[in-house]
């Protein structure tokens, strides 16, 4: 079967987009709602709007400056590695709804985070 003319286009997969709903504890922020991709980090969708989400590592699971709340939603995201709760033991404050942002990747479904913060972390 002939695969028809597509011209200049490229065609991709379908991608699932939901929604992270973003809450800060800092004053005077007010909340947002963006759109995530099924496989994209909470990090990158924070980073890529503008929001300010520290991240000394890199992204890489490598620090805890990136620490969330995840509020609703934990089941549309990856399970959390020992890796992972070593380093949010170290986070300043942490819950047992704590995340590290890097590591949040939506895999379905909306989900809703507060960042803590972000004033604690001096020299930033």
């Amino acid at each position: 079967m002939p695969v028809p003319n597509t011209g200049n286009f490229v065609t991709f997969a379908e991608m699932n987009i939901f929604k992270v709903k973003i809450s800060f504890e800092e004053k005077g922020l007010e909340g947002v709602e963006l759109p995530i991709a099924e496989g994209e980090s909470v990090l990158d969708v924070c980073l890529e709007n503008g929001i300010e989400l520290q991240h000394n590592c890199g992204g890489v699971c490598g620090c805890s400056t990136c620490h969330v709340y995840v509020n609703k939603g934990m089941d549309n995201i990856q399970e959390i590695s020992d890796k992972e709760e070593d380093f949010i033991d170290r986070a300043v404050n942490p819950r047992i709804n704590s995340r590290l942002g890097c590591q949040c990747v939506v895999i379905d479904g909306d989900i809703e985070i507060t960042l803590p913060d972000q004033n604690q972390f001096l020299g930033h």
